[in-house]
């Protein structure tokens, strides 16, 4: 199985998404620091809300086979400089969140287009929309 690194503001679903991915208990949690939960990677959202925590996320990512960049539907902004997704040596996706409250994605697609992410994924973490596909992205074989 790949293993796949979460990057993405603070409250924009990465650890939810972490414990739909890895079957633990849903719930509320702060991720304080990088968190190995075993094929995901989950990452503070001060690493990509501060600059000065790029690098870590850089050398988070030699862990990680695919990066996520993680963006909530809901949202009117994005973190992501254009072309973010080139600090990578690695495959860059992104991930669409909370889609259960929003019907319009377009902006938030858009956001993670700009940002570089090859292909876009859209999940509701409360509803399990999405999940298997990225549980099933996450065995093949290639992205």
């Amino acid at each position: 199985m790949k293993k796949l690194m979460l990057v993405g503001k603070t409250g924009s679903g990465k650890t939810s998404l972490t414990q739909r991915l890895t079957g633990d208990n849903f719930g509320y949690k702060k991720t304080q620091a990088v968190d190995y939960c075993g094929h995901v990677i989950d990452t503070p959202g001060e690493y990509i809300e501060n600059r000065v925590y790029y690098k870590a996320l850089i050398v988070s990512s030699y862990d990680a086979d695919i990066i996520a960049l993680v963006q909530e539907a809901t949202a009117t902004e994005s973190l992501y400089p254009p072309g973010f997704a080139e600090a990578f040596n690695k495959d860059v996706i992104g991930i669409v969140t909370k889609v259960d409250l929003s019907e319009d994605t377009t902006a938030a697609e858009q956001y993670l287009k700009t940002a570089g992410a090859a292909k876009i994924y859209k999940v509701s973490n409360t509803q399990q929309v999405g999940i298997d596909t990225i549980k099933a992205l996450l065995e093949e074989s290639a992205v």
